[in-house]
C-alpha cells in the first residue's frame, strides 16, 4: 500500500504492449482535444471551487472514528470548528473491496498495515453503512459538506439515495473504468486522485467521466503512501496536470504537517484533501498520518492566506507601499555648497530620504554649480543646479 517516487521525470510504470500504448495514444488525442475546452471551475453544494477562489478544504474521516458512531460525529464536529469546507467518507464493506483469503498476494508486508490481510483491514476501517444516513444529517445540520468515496456500483446507489453532492474517485479507483463512469451518470461533481497513476490512466480516467456524462471534474496530485515523504511530493506535478487537462487541481495530502499543502496551494491548488482525527493518540488504522484538529485550524488559515496572497501578476505600487516612498534614496546636499561651488561626490550623495532628485541623475549634476548657497541636508532639485 505505499508509493513510489515520480519526481525524476522518468516514467516508472510496466510497460505495456506497443499495440497497447498505440492505441492509448490514439484515444488520449481525442480525449486531450476535449480537455482543453473543459472550464477550470466546479461547484458542490454552491461552492465554487477554483484556483481563484479559497481552497477547498477536505477533512477525510476515514477509519479515524474507531468503530464509534459518536467518535464519527464529534470529528465532523471538530472539522467544522477547524474551518473545513467538506467531510469525506468512504462507503466500502470489506466483502466489496475484496474475498476473505490468506493467501500471500491478500497480505499486506511492511508499513502501517504490516500483518493484515486486505479483508482484515477493511473490515476494521469500514464506515458502516447504516450511518451515513446520520453523518449526513450531521453535516446538514452543521453546514458542512459530506460526500463520499463509493468503492464498487452499490455504494453509489446507496450514496445516490442519500443525495450526495459529489463523489471522490479514490487513487487505487482510478483504474476502475466502469465505476468511474457509474458515478459520471449521476451528474455529480467527480474528484479524482491520481495517486500511482500514469498521464494515460489520468487520461482515460477523466474520459470515462466525460464519456459518463460528467463535466465538473477536479483532478487531486497524491503520493499513495502512507504517510508519503514530503521528497516525494513532487508538487510541479500540479501546474502540469492543470496545463495538460485543463482542470481545476488540488492535492489529497498524506504528508505530516501542512507545509506540502500550503506549498500546494501557492502552485495553484484549489483543494486541500487531509486526514483527519480528534487525537492521533487514540490509535486506528489511518491516524498516524491523520491531523489533530489545532494542526487543521492552522491549515485552513495558513492555506486561505498564501491563495489570498497570490494575486494578480501586478506591478503598481500598492496602498501599503506609498508612505514608504519618502525613504527610499534620492540626491541630498551633504556638505554646504556656496553659491557657484561645484557639485561633488563630496558634497552631494544617494541616501534616504527620497526628497531630492532620482539616484539616476547623480552623474549629470556632477561638476555642475550651484545657482545660490546650498545648506547640508537640502534635498537636491534641479532649480538649484546651474
Amino acid at each position: 500500500m505505499t508509493g513510489w517516487s515520480r519526481c525524476t521525470g522518468h516514467d516508472k510504470f510496466p510497460s505495456a504492449s506497443k499495440a497497447t500504448n498505440d492505441g492509448l495514444v490514439l484515444r488520449n488525442q481525442g480525449h486531450l482535444e476535449s480537455f482543453k475546452k473543459m472550464t477550470p471551475m466546479i461547484s458542490i453544494t454552491g461552492r465554487e471551487i477554483s484556483s481563484e477562489h479559497p481552497p477547498y478544504i477536505v477533512a477525510e474521516l476515514s477509519a479515524n472514528h474507531n468503530g464509534s458512531l459518536e467518535k464519527a460525529l464529534q470529528i465532523m464536529e471538530l472539522a467544522d470548528e477547524a474551518g473545513a469546507d467538506a467531510v469525506k467518507l468512504q462507503t466500502y464493506t470489506a466483502d466489496t473491496m475484496t474475498i476473505d483469503h490468506d493467501g500471500m498476494a491478500f497480505k499486506i508486508n511492511g508499513g502501517l498495515w504490516d500483518g493484515y490481510t486486505l479483508y482484515k483491514l477493511y473490515n476494521e476501517a469500514h464506515t458502516p453503512w447504516e450511518w451515513h444516513k446520520a453523518l449526513f444529517a450531521k453535516g446538514r445540520e452543521l453546514g458542512l459538506t459530506v460526500f463520499s468515496s463509493p468503492f464498487d456500483e452499490t455504494a453509489v446507489d446507496f450514496l445516490e439515495d442519500l443525495d450526495c453532492p459529489a463523489y471522490k474517485i479514490a487513487s487505487f479507483e482510478i483504474v476502475d473504468l466502469p465505476l468511474i463512469r457509474r458515478v459520471a451518470a449521476t451528474g455529480k461533481p467527480v474528484i479524482m486522485s491520481s495517486g500511482m497513476a500514469s498521464v494515460e490512466e489520468i487520461s482515460e480516467a477523466i474520459g470515462a467521466a466525460r464519456d459518463g456524462g460528467c463535466d465538473q471534474i477536479v483532478l487531486l496530485h497524491c503520493i499513495s503512501a502512507y504517510p508519503a515523504p514530503p521528497e516525494e511530493a513532487c508538487l510541479a506535478t500540479i501546474t502540469d496536470l492543470a496545463k495538460r487537462f485543463g482542470l481545476p487541481v488540488g492535492l489529497s495530502d498524506h504528508t505530516l504537517g501542512s507545509a506540502v499543502s500550503v506549498g500546494a496551494v501557492a502552485l495553484g491548488a484549489c483543494v486541500i484533501e487531509k486526514h483527519f482525527t480528534v487525537s492521533r493518540s487514540d490509535g486506528g488504522v489511518d491516524s498516524a498520518f491523520s491531523m489533530e484538529p489545532h494542526e487543521m485550524a492552522e491549515l485552513v488559515r495558513d492555506v486561505r492566506t498564501v491563495q489570498s496572497a497570490i494575486g494578480k501578476v501586478s506591478y503598481q505600487r500598492k496602498k501599503s507601499e506609498m508612505q514608504n516612498l519618502k525613504f527610499r534614496r534620492s540626491l541630498y546636499v551633504v556638505a554646504d555648497i556656496a553659491e557657484g561651488e561645484p557639485l561633488s561626490r563630496e558634497n552631494v550623495r544617494c541616501i534616504r530620504p527620497g526628497h531630492g532628485l532620482h539616484p539616476k541623475h547623480l552623474d549629470a549634476i556632477l561638476g555642475r554649480r550651484a545657482k545660490a548657497p546650498i545648506a547640508r541636508g537640502t534635498a537636491l532639485r534641479w532649480d538649484l543646479v546651474g
